[in-house]
């Protein structure tokens, strides 16, 4: 040690000479340690001028230094030249240097001459200094240090980009990379990538490129749709790259590129900021540190500005990142010599590589001291933990308006952190945005002026959407100018070519920055472009036209019932009549004798035959009755249940009757997208290449296949506008427009007496603006409409251009009661006249009949009346089969009985008659199958008094209990 050695010297000539030649002596030794210098050696390829220039730069700034702090080392420089592939060359070079006598080397971390570079270093026990990435791994022994941070478990770059990736939400992205290390550098990224199921959540694809192959390579990514762009290539590559991007008009607001090069940050790309592509790097570099600031001017007052191809100029005045590592390394050198100074000498003795003497421990000793430094470099905290560089905070800038502006950083322990967008911020918007939109009433229409004068730029538009682009932009600030869309279309993928068309496609290709319009938000929009927040909710409906008033026939009358209802009551008529004679009939108790005062009379008479059992019937079913009456039981429960049935029937028809009598029906063929599907004579489509029908296309619901399945199979039912569809619908009964709901109720307000909705939404979705994948527009905008919706704008927007129309539908016809005419009720006169006409040829018929007989027989018949036809109101059987099924219940019931009399009577009459029962009731059908007439003969018993009698031929009769036999 310097110190310790002039103390010494001092000692010994205080004791021998004086104080003069001490002074002298101290003078010499302190003027010999402050000229002392420590000699590096740097290793170079030819040609690398640049990290000449930086090793020159680091060493004159510490030199500097230690001028004015005498604790620091000056340090003395020896730059050997190699051609990089010849380790021959490399080991002369490395062995003349030792000779000079050499503290540390300097040199590449790849390629044969750094091979031969650090063989040599650790023979003779020299620490190697690197600064470049992807160094030779650590090995026993080892004196190597390299200076640019690495992971434990890798290159930390790549975690850096994944983390900034997931950040974003970037699902489908593409790796575009020159060398071969980019796929190491980049490993964390494909590993993510290579690990997750599901190709939808993230994907990486990657694509190689040359110096010559730039423009190629980048045509493939535009033409691939890919919006997520990682770029890795040397620093030099990144002018030329960025020329063809713009070129070819990829630095458009769509896209979002991540370079992984360390040296953007020192870059002019002010050039390149105007056409609002969102392009991200990371730098170890603090731009804003006054250090780093610092050091980063004196190195651009000394730089030189390079040419491009195309011959324009381009600042290459900024500090690449390994010129800042250099520069770092260089100080932590300086900084390891003078603590290492501190305790023992740190000069090194000229030892050449065939020598025999051993080198000193100091190498060593250096080696650990340049491990333990810890200090703030220009690239950040520099200290090594396990013998690597702890990796610094990277920090992260992104493209604005005029260059990169520094936005987040990361850190490997806890990840990226990305500072909030200030809307006010003239870094964020400070641009005119193009909007594209299509002309769609109300929410972009062309503006009329009273004089005709034509208008020009945003003033031609109106609607909806234009006040609410008009409110956003006072909000967030910013200008815009509004287009419309070339092909007029909102925007689907084209599957023969993968490319979007209409709006959607102007924001991919980065013709737009916004699109303004009823945009539908889908699952397959959102996977090429970003959306804000819906500003509308609503649905697919069916438009269809308001159904016309029924015309009232002069039968109208019989509409309360349904036709089947008709012919069941028919049938129940029938069976009633034909139940009611077959039980009186069958029943003892319905034979009386017509003369009650002779009880000697000897004929019993039934007043139930087959036509005044239907006229009985009729008169109950009228409500009118009539001079019959049943006796037995039996008929009687029959002729109950037929009244109630009446009574329930003829009261539903009277009920029904006036409101189909007095009010007009508008009865729509439709009411249900299932009532579309189970027909066919109604035919039904959509908008050609909206959203409405991608949802019917990826539909899984079987009712909304099925309508795909016909829409599909017939071509003509789609429109290219919703104007067209609408004029479809309002030309064609017999069609149906699908459409979204909002667009629906806003033809319907202009066209109320001619268009109505049919049942509710099919679906639930919104609209949206749509804006580039990650453009920070989409949290600004989506803010502005959520304070728009808080301060009730949009409904105030909403009802200014929904409820304009002076459309109002009349629905007087639902609320009163229309005056009776002919053409409602003159069925009944009909029927009257028919009654008459038949009344009287029934008549007429009966005259001649009975006059016939009378000539014949002198007897006089029973006459026969004639019954008119029953009409009833249009209730389904669902509304009154509970009456049908009383009547059924009523006519079992009725059989049951008759059935128990004649067994009782029967087994009566055998007692008398001293006959079996078998024998009785076999007398009894028999007599009721050949009885055709009301009146049958009958024969007295010889007992004085008996009430049942029976005839010659075995019938039984039924006599009152109060006759008395003479």
């Amino acid at each position: 040690m310097v110190t310790t050695e002039i103390s010494k010297y001092t000692m010994h000539f205080d004791k021998t000479n004086g104080w003069h030649m001490t002074s002298l002596v101290l003078s010499t030794l302190i003027f010999a340690a402050v000229t002392q210098e420590v000699r590096i050696g740097g290793i170079f390829h030819q040609g690398d001028e640049e990290q000449v220039r930086a090793f020159k730069f680091a060493i004159q700034r510490v030199n500097e230094a230690a001028e004015e702090d005498p604790r620091l080392m000056k340090l003395d420089l020896d730059i050997r030249y190699t051609s990089g592939n010849s380790t021959v060359n490399t080991t002369d070079e490395t062995c003349s240097q030792l000779a000079r006598g050499i503290n540390a080397f300097f040199g590449p971390s790849e390629g044969l001459d750094a091979f031969a570079l650090r063989s040599v270093a650790n023979l003779h026990r020299v620490p190697l200094i690197n600064v470049d990435w992807g160094g030779l791994n650590d090995q026993a022994g080892d004196l190597t240090v390299n200076f640019f941070p690495t992971l434990t478990s890798g290159p930390f770059l790549g975690q850096a980009i994944l983390d900034l990736a997931v950040e974003l939400k970037w699902r489908k992205l593409v790796v575009v990379y020159e060398e071969d290390d980019a796929l190491i550098r980049l490993s964390e990224l494909l590993h993510h990538s290579a690990n997750v199921k599901d190709a939808v959540t993230f994907s990486v694809s990657l694509m190689k490129m040359k110096s010559e192959q730039y423009r190629r390579v980048l045509k493939r990514v535009k033409f691939s749709g890919f919006n997520f762009v990682i770029i890795d290539c040397r620093r030099e590559s990144v002018p030329h790259l960025l020329e063809n991007m713009l070129e070819l008009q990829m630095l458009a607001g769509q896209y979002h590129y991540v370079f992984t090069s360390l040296d953007l940050f020192s870059m002019d790309l002010e050039r390149y900021s105007e056409g609002g592509a969102r392009l991200a790097v990371f730098h170890l570099v603090d731009p804003n540190d006054e250090y780093s600031l610092e050091v980063m001017n004196i190195w651009r007052d000394s730089s030189t500005i390079g040419p491009f191809a195309n011959g324009t100029e381009y600042q290459l005045a900024g500090i690449s990142t390994q010129s800042a590592l250099t520069h770092d390394a260089i100080h932590a050198l300086s900084h390891a010599l003078s603590a290492l100074n501190v305790s023992r000498d740190v000069t090194v003795k000229p030892a050449p590589c065939d020598s025999s003497r051993k080198r000193s421990a100091n190498g060593v000793s250096l080696y650990d001291s340049l491990k333990n430094v810890d200090f703030d470099g220009l690239t950040g905290r520099v200290n090594f933990t396990r013998g690597l560089r702890t990796p610094p905070n990277l920090h992260l800038s992104t493209m604005v308006e005029g260059g990169l502006a520094k936005r987040g950083s990361w850190n490997a322990s806890y990840g990226i952190y990305m500072e909030p967008i200030d809307v006010n911020s003239t870094h964020n918007i400070n641009r005119t945005l193009r909007v594209t939109t299509v002309l769609e009433n109300p929410y972009v229409m062309l503006r009329e002026t009273e004089d005709g004068t034509p208008l020009i730029g945003n003033d031609q538009y109106e609607g909806y959407c234009i006040d609410l682009i008009r409110n956003i932009a006072e909000i967030v600030n910013f200008d815009y100018e509004i287009h419309l869309v070339a092909d007029g279309e909102y925007g689907i993928e084209i599957p023969e070519t993968g490319e979007w068309n209409g709006m959607v496609g102007e924001i991919m290709r980065g013709e737009a920055d916004l699109a303004l319009a009823p945009l539908t938000i889908s699952f397959v929009r959102e996977e090429v472009i970003d959306f804000s927040k819906p500003y509308m909710y609503l649905g697919i409906t069916i438009l269809y036209r308001f159904p016309e008033p029924q015309n009232p026939g002069v039968f109208s009358f019989l509409n309360p019932l349904a036709f089947d209802v008709w012919m069941y009551v028919v049938m129940a008529y029938l069976a009633v009549s034909l139940t009611v004679f077959l039980l009186a009939r069958f029943s003892p108790y319905e034979w009386y004798n017509s003369h009650p005062c002779n009880p000697e009379y000897d004929q019993v008479e039934n007043q139930f035959n087959l036509l005044s059992c239907m006229w009985f019937a009729f008169g109950g079913l009228m409500q009118q009755g009539s001079e019959l009456n049943p006796k037995a039981f039996s008929t009687r429960v029959l002729s109950g249940f037929w009244w109630f049935f009446s009574l329930i029937l003829v009261s539903s028809y009277t009920a029904n009757l006036a409101a189909f009598l007095t009010v007009e029906r508008m009865v729509s063929p439709i009411q249900s997208a299932d009532d579309l599907v189970k027909q066919t004579e109604i035919q039904y489509g959509t908008r050609k290449g909206g959203s409405t029908e991608t949802f019917f296309k990826r539909s899984e619901i079987p009712t909304y296949s099925a309508m795909w399945q016909f829409m599909s199979n017939t071509p003509n039912v789609f429109s290219d506008t919703y104007r067209s569809g609408i004029e479809r619908v309002l030309n064609n009964k017999d069609f149906a427009f699908l459409m979204e709901s909002t667009m629906a109720e806003y033809t319907i307000s202009k066209q109320c007496r001619n268009l109505t909705q049919i049942g509710g939404l099919l679906n639930s979705r919104g609209y949206g603006i749509g804006v580039p994948r990650g453009s920070p527009l989409r949290d600004e905008i989506t803010s502005a409409i959520l304070k728009l919706q808080e301060d009730d704008v949009l409904l105030r927007m909403k009802n200014k251009w929904w409820k304009q129309g002076n459309c109002v539908r009349d629905e007087s016809s639902k609320e009163d009661a229309n005056e009776l005419g002919v053409e409602n009720i003159g069925g009944i006169f009909i029927v009257l006249v028919a009654g008459l006409v038949i009344g009287i040829l029934v008549a007429i018929a009966e005259f001649i009949w009975k006059s016939k007989q009378n000539a014949e027989i002198d007897r006089v018949s029973t006459a026969f009346y004639s019954s008119s036809v029953l009409h009833i109101h249009e209730v389904g059987v669902e509304n009154i089969g509970g009456i049908f099924i009383v009547l059924v219940a009523g006519l079992v019931i009725g059989i049951l009985v008759a059935i128990a009399e004649f067994i009782w009577k029967s087994k009566q009459n055998a007692e008398i008659d001293r006959k079996s029962l078998c024998g009785e009731m076999m007398a009894g059908l028999r007599f009721a199958c050949k009885c055709h007439g009301k009146k049958k003969p009958r024969m007295f018993p010889e007992t004085k008094y008996q009430s049942p009698f029976t005839t010659s031929n075995g019938q039984m009769i039924a006599l009152s209990d109060n006759v008395h036999m003479k």
